[in-house]
């Protein structure tokens, strides 16, 4: 193994980055829920056109946020309009 030896100053620039590094990861790993997802996100992760994200925003189906032109959606509101669309499997009958 190979020793490398750093001046106080940029052992402790090191431990700062480190830190922010850390900081960083433990906010990406939050709840999802608490994660927001821009207009072209939703699109992608729901496989709808622009035009059926807009009426289900205006028909109230789904929560957002704008700021400006860009729309926002929260995972959480995402999560509870497929939740409420949920149907159960039906029994095959023999």
């Amino acid at each position: 193994m190979e020793a490398v030896i750093l001046p106080k100053e940029q052992y402790q620039e090191l431990l700062k980055r480190m830190d922010e590094i850390k900081s960083v990861l433990t906010e990406k790993q939050k709840d999802p829920k608490d994660l927001f997802l821009d207009n072209q996100e939703f699109l992608q992760l729901m496989n709808v056109s622009k035009r059926t994200a807009q009426t289900w925003r205006d028909e109230g189906i789904i929560s957002f946020s704008q700021v400006g032109s860009k729309i926002y959606y929260r995972m959480s509101d995402v999560q509870k309009l497929l939740d409420s669309n949920y149907n159960q499997a039906f029994k095959k009958r023999k």
